[in-house]
């Protein structure tokens, strides 16, 4: 945490979120650790803030904002998880287009959405 690893404040993140190695469970802090980790360039910090903010926020505009900026870093289920919102706006060619993203990377849900 010290040296700003994003690592570390991923994985200290997720333990507040989830009560985990000994720590209380506090949402708050686990929100602002993984924004942290998410300035420093950690794409799985960003799909998870697009989890929360989608989930337990209802906050869409914050959560496509964050599974944008995951799948610019190179994560797949977020690459793959716009395109579910695209469709659900009645985008199918963006939609197709991020599961063509994501299927190129491997993400099998992306392969099977486009067959």
């Amino acid at each position: 945490m010290a040296a700003n690893d994003p690592n570390s404040m991923y994985l200290l993140a997720n333990n507040y979120e989830d009560g985990g190695s000994g720590l209380q469970q506090d949402r708050t802090k686990s929100i602002e650790l993984y924004a942290r980790a998410a300035d420093f360039g950690s794409s799985t910090a960003n799909y998870n803030l697009a989890h929360i903010y989608h989930d337990e926020g209802g906050d869409l505009k914050k959560a496509k904002l964050h599974h944008e900026a995951a799948a610019m870093e190179g994560h797949e289920m977020a690459r793959f998880d716009l395109g579910i919102i695209e469709l659900k706006s009645s985008k199918m060619k963006r939609a197709i287009k991020h599961w063509t993203i994501a299927a190129s990377a491997g993400e099998y849900r992306a392969m099977h959405n486009l067959q």
